[in-house]
C-alpha cells in the first residue's frame, strides 16, 4: 500500500508531496488542479511504468501524435507525443527534470523520497555500441546514455527514454512508430490494477472481470451493489451480441425475462463497473476518475459503504477524484463511521498562480468541515 506520495515533473505537478494516505483516498479540487493526473501518475506508478497505459493515457488526452505527410520524421512525433508528460512540455535531458514517482520514507535525517520505492521517466541522448566476444564476435548491443561534458557527444547519438523502476534502469527507443508497444521489455505490471476513467470501463472489459470472478464469493458482492439502485436483483450474466461485444443482462426477482443492464440506466451501470473492478483489484490499486457520475446523490452513501468493507477486506488502496458535495458528504459519513477512521483520508488541490498545493484532511478535520459547511471541493 502507498503510504505517501511525491510526484515531480508530471504535467502540471511540478513537485508535490502528500505526507500520508489512507485505504480509500478522495481527491477534490477545483478544474485545472491536477486530480486525474494524480490518478495517472498513481497509475504509472503501479503498472511499472508500462508503455502501453502511457499510450492509452495519451490518446485519451488526444496526445498520441502521429507522423503525418508533412512531419514524417517517426522520432519527432514520439518525441512530441511524449513530452506531453512533462510539465510544461519540456524537452530535456538532464536528470533533474525527470518525471519521478514514489513514496516518502523517514530516515534519521528526516523524510526523504525513497529511490527504491520509486519509478521515473525522461528523455535521453544515447548511443548504441555493439558487444563483442573474445573472439572478437557480435552477440549484442548496449545503449549507453551520453552526458552533458561527455566527449562522445560529437559522435552521432539517438533520443530515447530511459525508464527506472527501483535501481534497474531500461533505454527504448523512440524510432519505432509505435514505441509504447514494440522495443520495451518491461518490468511485469500489477495484474490488480484497475483504473476506471470518466468514460467507464468499457463493456469488453467489463465482461472480461466478469469472467475473473463467476462462481466465487466476489459475484455476490457484485449482486449486493446492484441492488443499491435495483433491490429485486437476482442475478447478471454477460451474453456475446457479435464477437468483438458483450453485453450484460439481469435477472430480476419480479421479471420473468431478462432486462439489458443498458436500459437501466447510467447509475446501475456504474456501480457494475466500480465493483467489478474493486473486486478484480485484490492486494492492489483502484482509481476512479470522477466517481459521481452517473450516481444518484441518495445512492453514493451506500456505495460508499461497500467500497470501505470491500477495500478492508481485500487489501485495495483506493483512490478517486469528486466535484460533487454530495460524494463528499457520503465519504465523510462512511469514514467517521467506521472502526477506524485512519482508513479514509481527503485530499484537496488547490492552484495558487500555476503551482498545484494539497491540503490533507483526517476524518476529524473532515468531519469538522462538513458541520460547518465549509466548500471543500
Amino acid at each position: 500500500m502507498l503510504e505517501s506520495l511525491y510526484i515531480k515533473n508530471y504535467r502540471n505537478l511540478k513537485d508535490i508531496s502528500i505526507n500520508s494516505l489512507g485505504k480509500v483516498n478522495l481527491i477534490t479540487g477545483k478544474n485545472n488542479t491536477g486530480k486525474s493526473t494524480i490518478l495517472e501518475a498513481i497509475a504509472i506508478y503501479a503498472t511499472k511504468v508500462d508503455l502501453v497505459l502511457i499510450y492509452q493515457l495519451l490518446g485519451d488526452r488526444g496526445e498520441n501524435y502521429r507522423e503525418t505527410e508533412v512531419n514524417k520524421n517517426v522520432t519527432e512525433s514520439n518525441i512530441r507525443a511524449l513530452s506531453s508528460l512533462f510539465t510544461n512540455r519540456n524537452i530535456r535531458f538532464e536528470k533533474e527534470d525527470a518525471i519521478l514517482i514514489g513514496c516518502i520514507e523517514n530516515t534519521l535525517f528526516g523524510e526523504a523520497k525513497s529511490s527504491e520505492k520509486s519509478v521515473s521517466i525522461r528523455f535521453v541522448k544515447y548511443i548504441e555500441e555493439k558487444q563483442k566476444e573474445k573472439q572478437g564476435n557480435s552477440f549484442g548491443i548496449t545503449r549507453i546514455i551520453l552526458q552533458d561534458d561527455d566527449n562522445k557527444q560529437l559522435v552521432n547519438f539517438k533520443v530515447g527514454i530511459e525508464i527506472r523502476v527501483g535501481n534497474i534502469n531500461y533505454i527504448t527507443t523512440l524510432e519505432e512508430s509505435q514505441p509504447y508497444r514494440f522495443g520495451y521489455r518491461g518490468f511485469g505490471t500489477n495484474e490488480n490494477f484497475q483504473f476506471i476513467g470518466t468514460r467507464n470501463i468499457d463493456r469488453e472489459i467489463n465482461g472480461k472481470l466478469w469472467d475473473k470472478i463467476t462462481l466465487t464469493e466476489n459475484e455476490n458482492y457484485v449482486i449486493e451493489a446492484l441492488k443499491i439502485i435495483e433491490p429485486n436483483t437476482e442475478r447478471i450474466a454477460f451474453i456475446e451480441e457479435n464477437p468483438r461485444e458483450r453485453t450484460a443482462v439481469i435477472k430480476l426477482s419480479n421479471a420473468t425475462n431478462v432486462l439489458p443492464l443498458l436500459s437501466m440506466g447510467d447509475g446501475i451501470n456504474r456501480i457494475l463497473t466500480i465493483i467489478l473492478a474493486l473486486v478484480n483489484s485484490n492486494n492492489g490499486i483502484l482509481l476512479i476518475d470522477e466517481f459521481e457520475n452517473g450516481l444518484h446523490y441518495t445512492v453514493q452513501e451506500r456505495l460508499w459503504s461497500m467500497i470501505f468493507n470491500l477495500a478492508k477486506k481485500l487489501n485495495v488502496q483506493v483512490f478517486v477524484t469528486t466535484h460533487s458535495e454530495d460524494c463528499i458528504s457520503g465519504f465523510e459519513n462512511i469514514l467517521n463511521n467506521s472502526e477506524n477512521t485512519s482508513d479514509g483520508k481527503l485530499i484537496r488541490l488547490d492552484n495558487e498562480n500555476g503551482i498545484i498545493k494539497q491540503v490533507e484532511f483526517n476524518a476529524k478535520e473532515l468531519k469538522i468541515a462538513n458541520e460547518q459547511n465549509i466548500d471543500i471541493r
